[in-house]
């Protein structure tokens, strides 16, 4: 049964990963580290420490979400994710994921499940796993 999650995306998309999180964790799931409380990184000491915790939650969760558009560190947080065989929920609320031309080559692999559409179809396709 996968229950710990970690959301991965940028801070453009910060409302939708809090709403996100919030509806699984209502439902059981159980977050390992919310990167959305923190402040912008002032310092390289602020980075670091950011990305010690971020690196732990990947590991300890059992899967990864991550919200498109995403920057360099969720792209990161997905290839750790990738690395370590989790599954990996990939969202976009366009049907871009598998343009040709922006796509990536990891996306498409076996462990990764592309959504695309509303956070509620995200949530129901990742509630599936809980049963």
């Amino acid at each position: 049964m996968l229950n710990n999650f970690y959301i991965a995306s940028s801070f453009t998309n910060i409302d939708k990963v809090r709403e996100v999180s919030s509806i699984l964790k209502n439902i059981g799931f159980i977050q390992t580290y919310d990167w959305t409380q923190n402040e912008r990184a002032a310092t390289l000491e602020d980075l670091k420490e950011i990305g010690a915790k971020e690196l732990s939650a990947v590991m300890e969760a059992h899967f990864l979400i991550v919200l498109l558009p995403a920057g360099k560190g969720s792209h990161i947080e997905f290839g750790i994710a990738l690395g370590q065989g989790k599954k990996i929920f990939l969202f976009s609320e366009r049907d871009d994921i598998d343009n040709f031309e922006t796509t990536s080559t990891f996306y498409h692999l076996d462990n990764v499940e592309k959504v695309s559409g509303t956070t509620e179809e995200l949530v129901k396709r990742i509630s599936l796993e809980k049963e």
